[in-house]
């Protein structure tokens, strides 16, 4: 019954759960069941988020789950970036699944969103597979998990962070301006090869 959440469909809030404390019930009845949190979570560069639910099947077919969002910027959404992260199966009823996906503005092993771009994000859950199940969310999680990418523990600014790709292809060198207009004083790390770095 939150404002805050949006596209649960047939979600009721239920008090006491044995594992979640309060959760969200939800029936699936759509093709893709999407549940969004639609406060505004902040992308800003270097910034990487992680963003955890877990979620537990009561009966009715299983379906599947996985960590789901829209990139937002002030003229709407940012077109062509991944929206979903990795599909986890639910295979038992009563067994409780956690999913997480990271996102971020840069390219880098281990982010599964890459919002290069973005200034916001709403987060959530899809539920796929077939209909009819009834599943229970916990809260959504949303964490800065930034340090793992060691941006602000080597006081550097990484021109990956700005959309830098270095597939030899792309002219990067919006990427390396932003970054260098960013750096105030501190080191920009070029962590590309030369020989990719798609500079025109």
């Amino acid at each position: 019954g939150s404002v805050t959440y949006a596209g649960s469909g047939s979600g009721a809030f239920v008090p006491a759960d044995q594992d979640f404390g309060g959760a969200l019930e939800i029936v699936k009845t759509n093709a893709v069941q999407r549940l969004r949190y639609m406060g505004e979570t902040p992308i800003l560069p270097g910034c990487y988020l992680r963003i955890t639910a877990r979620v537990r099947a009561l009966g009715g077919p299983l379906p599947e789950v996985r960590i789901a969002g829209y990139a937002g910027r002030g003229n709407g959404a940012l077109e062509g970036v991944t929206t979903t992260g990795p599909v986890t199966p639910i295979t038992a009823y009563g067994e409780v699944v956690e999913v997480s996906a990271i996102v971020g503005t840069g390219n880098r092993g281990g982010v599964d969103l890459v919002w290069t771009g973005a200034e916001f994000g709403h987060f959530g859950i899809d539920l796929t597979g077939p209909n009819g199940g009834v599943v229970r969310v916990d809260d959504i999680e949303i964490e800065d998990v930034s340090n793992v990418f060691l941006r602000d523990v080597v006081g550097i600014v990484d021109v990956r962070d700005y959309g830098a790709l270095g597939d030899g292809v792309t002219d990067d060198a919006a990427a390396f301006e932003a970054a260098d207009a960013a750096a105030q004083g501190r080191e920009v790390l070029d962590s590309l090869p030369a020989e990719e770095r798609g500079l025109s």
